[in-house]
């Protein structure tokens, strides 16, 4: 009687790692003793001293991971991020990682963690994928001191002016929760407030996040805080928090959140997490101090931007590259063959079989970021993060389909295999920074002196591959209304689906004639981009029919339970 041989999952694989000490990581990477501070045995803070101490040491290769539009059937990114870092130091490569911090909505709700899976993890994957250090518990917490202090001004005699119809600043909550999206607050008679509509946005959606994530330091974060927009007068006069002078007690919630993480991988490599913006409803990058951290304390740092290149890679390279001055050595764009199948229009139900023509036909959706990459001047590798299922004449159709196109790819089983399975790709990023490209051949597509139209149509037609742009009624006010008072010479933060290289989640593959259609902005004036939101997507997502949430458990020792 032949055993089947089963695959532990990835908490049980996390919680049998053999994690180093953190003062040990730290020594590795050789920081000195004013630049960290422990939080527990296996995490620690990082000091802001660290930069001003190294500013003038030479940065290291920026390897940025991307990947196509994803589906239900997994692309596998922060995996590949992960291993690929793992692989570069068994290359002998003093590799960094730096990622984004999960979510609570996730985790409970549909997608999951983001720590990696298989044998290619961060860890401890529990803590980082709850509540890890609190760094969203004190963005949220700012974000809802705001709102507070807003209703309390109008409360206590309004001496602003605000007009309550016209507050633009929402509640967060790190949670999935629809029914929460729009309410009424203030009811229950005067002492209760005054009543108006507000709502509630998913804490990675608050601009403290983003500005979390795009600043350098207390004094530009306090700066940063002070210019964000909360509502109007009845006059239509801006009002900011400067107005309400709360920016100071706001950086105080946020005075350890700026602080990147310091945590390590399965294999002990280096990791900073930090930050966590979504990149289909915000800018998708870990933070800029992780990034500029890492890349002082290893040879290659590993980063990715949310979803795909069309939304993650675009964000980062218009919003944070412009802002930090930065510049990818190498881009990797994560494929998997059940992933472009979807695309191609197979059900979720047959992927395990073999079918190249949908194989041909969801190949397009790499070949669209490819190009986009290549617009931005950038060399890429497409990394092939391979599973069981895929058949040997399927991975060969996509190895000719990768050559005719010019596309160097890696086949890479980091899943299963750790770094081990990703010296292929490790060696190819190595090749690819060593030749570098010229730096004159990186590009932004557009300049953020351009119009907000000509912004949007660039992003549209280079990166979506779209006709072009429509605006509604409102969104066509609010544009005339930005450049009227200075906010249009910003970059856009496109908030759209992230299923789909159009604004429609249904149309995979590489759609055609196709428009984007923006129905309002958002400025973000602290953060520094005006949010486009198109088709119908939400900044408070909503928990799915059956969430993971229900299948998890601790037992009486502490151990969790169906966390993955």
């Amino acid at each position: 009687m032949s055993s089947v041989k089963l695959t532990p999952s990835d908490i049980e694989i996390a919680s049998n790692a053999k994690m180093k000490p953190i003062t040990e990581i730290a020594q590795e990477i050789k920081l000195e003793e004013v630049e960290w501070e422990p939080i527990g045995r296996y995490k620690a803070k990082l000091d802001l001293e660290l930069l001003k101490r190294r500013k003038d040491q030479t940065d290291g290769h920026l390897i940025l991971v991307t990947s196509i539009n994803p589906t239900s059937a997994g692309e596998g990114k922060t995996t590949v991020t992960v291993g690929l870092g793992d692989a570069l130091q068994q290359l002998g490569k003093k590799s960094v990682i730096a990622l984004r911090e999960p979510s609570l909505g996730p985790v409970f709700g549909m997608k999951g963690g983001a720590a990696g899976g298989g044998y290619a993890q961060v860890v401890p994957m529990e803590d980082i994928n709850l509540h890890f250090t609190g760094d969203f518990h004190a963005i949220s917490s700012a974000h809802n001191l705001l709102a507070a202090l807003i209703d309390n001004h109008i409360q206590q005699g309004n001496s602003l002016g605000i007009d309550p119809r016209r507050v633009v600043w929402k509640r967060v909550l790190d949670i999935n929760d629809r029914a929460l999206r729009d309410i009424i607050i203030g009811l229950g008679g005067k002492a209760n407030g005054v009543p108006r509509e507000d709502g509630f946005d998913i804490t990675v959606a608050s601009e403290i996040m983003a500005i979390l994530c795009l600043v350098e330091g207390v004094e530009e974060l306090k700066q940063a805080l002070s210019r964000m927009l909360i509502g109007y007068t009845s006059e239509q006069t801006p009002v900011h928090v400067r107005d309400l002078k709360a920016e100071g007690a706001l950086t105080v919630l946020l005075k350890d959140a700026i602080k990147p993480n310091l945590v390590q991988t399965l294999e002990n490599t280096p990791a900073l997490i930090h930050g966590g913006p979504f990149a289909n409803i915000a800018h998708g990058c870990n933070s800029l101090l992780a990034t500029k951290m890492a890349l002082k304390l290893g040879e290659y740092v590993v980063t990715e931007a949310g979803f795909g290149a069309d939304l993650g890679a675009e964000k980062f390279i218009h919003i944070k590259a412009r802002k930090g001055n930065l510049r990818p050595s190498a881009v990797v764009i994560v494929a998997t063959i059940r992933a472009l199948k979807l695309h191609g229009g197979v059900a979720k139900s047959q992927l395990a079989q073999e079918n190249l023509a949908a194989l041909e036909g969801g190949f397009e959706n790499l070949v669209k970021h490819a190009e986009t990459i290549r617009r931005f001047g950038l060399p890429f590798v497409v990394a092939l993060n391979q599973f069981p299922t895929d058949t040997d004449s399927e991975l060969q159709r996509f190895l000719k389909l990768c050559q005719q196109q010019g596309i160097l790819v890696s086949q890479t089983q980091v899943w299963e295999q750790g770094g081990a399975g990703g010296k292929d790709l490790a060696e190819k990023v190595v090749q690819l920074a060593k030749e570098g490209g010229s730096v004159a051949d990186f590009r932004f597509l557009y300049g953020t002196e351009d119009s907000v139209e000509a912004k949007m149509a660039a992003i549209a037609k280079e990166v979506y591959g779209a006709e072009g742009v429509i605006f509604s009624d409102k969104a066509q006010k609010q544009i005339l209304e930005y450049e009227q008072r200075g906010w249009s010479d910003l970059p856009i933060c496109v908030a759209k689906t992230q299923y789909s290289l159009s604004d429609d989640p249904q149309k995979g593959g590489r759609p055609a004639g196709f428009y984007i259609t923006v129905r309002e902005f958002k400025p973000s004036l602290g953060a520094g981009f005006l949010v486009a939101l198109t088709g119908s997507i939400m900044t408070m997502p909503g928990l799915p029919k059956e969430p993971a949430a229900l299948y998890m458990d601790v037992d009486g020792d502490g151990k969790i339970k169906g966390l993955f």
